[in-house]
């Protein structure tokens, strides 16, 4: 069983000393309320088509580690058969055959993700910062690097995201699903984790604001 890390509170705004924590709190609201009501009507177009699509439900629901080690469940649009998690690794590799028609679609455009603004507004999330994980790779992570990753939300976008975006088909190369397991804690994983380790050290209103641009000129605008 996971266990909540004892995680000192930092605040990691080199390039900005006067933007806290209370500050990106509140941009998140803003932002995410903003999209929220902007993108419902498009939100309830996805939960029609996944409905139609496969049968099970429209929203899958995942433990992964938060804040300070913090064990919550983040959201997504089903984009997988609903029976996935026990017929494979919690790491998705190429054309993985669990991924529905629909999926598809709503993975390469990130359209799966857009259940979080509400874990955003709950404050369980951000609208940047590292992606959250399973329990089961976070064990994982070197002491110093947990450390700092889990001092901060995490986020729906981040650099390693946007970086390793396409990360089911460098995963494809691998001759098989356990082999692609040990890729992605050997090369991609620590990769990602200096990527997250280098957005907490320069943290900033300014850094978030691009990189949120940068996640819809890249996922969206392409």
């Amino acid at each position: 069983m996971w266990r909540a890390l004892s995680v000192p509170s930092k605040k990691h705004f080199a390039d900005d000393p006067g933007c806290g924590d209370v500050l990106k709190r509140l941009f998140d609201i803003v932002l995410a309320t903003l999209g929220l009501g902007l993108l419902l009507p498009l939100m309830l177009v996805i939960a029609v088509w996944i409905k139609l699509d496969t049968p099970g439900p429209v929203f899958f629901r995942q433990q992964r580690v938060g804040r300070y080690g913090a064990v919550f469940a983040i959201h997504k649009f089903r984009s997988m058969a609903a029976d996935a998690p026990l017929r494979g690794l919690p790491i998705t590799v190429g054309d993985d055959v669990r991924i529905t028609r629909a999926g598809r679609f709503l993975r390469r455009t990130k359209l799966d993700e857009l259940p979080q603004l509400i874990e955003v507004i709950v404050g369980k999330m951000s609208l940047v910062g590292p992606r959250p994980e399973v329990a089961k790779y976070v064990a994982l992570y070197p002491a110093a690097m947990r450390e700092k990753v889990l001092s901060v939300r995490p986020g729906i976008t981040d650099p390693a995201s946007l970086m390793y975006r396409d990360e089911g088909r460098l995963l494809a190369s691998a001759g098989s699903a356990a082999q692609a397991e040990r890729i992605y804690i050997e090369q991609v994983m620590p990769a990602k984790l200096r990527l997250s380790a280098g957005y907490v050290d320069s943290m900033s209103m300014t850094n978030d604001l691009r990189l949120i641009l940068s996640t819809i000129r890249q996922v969206w605008l392409r």
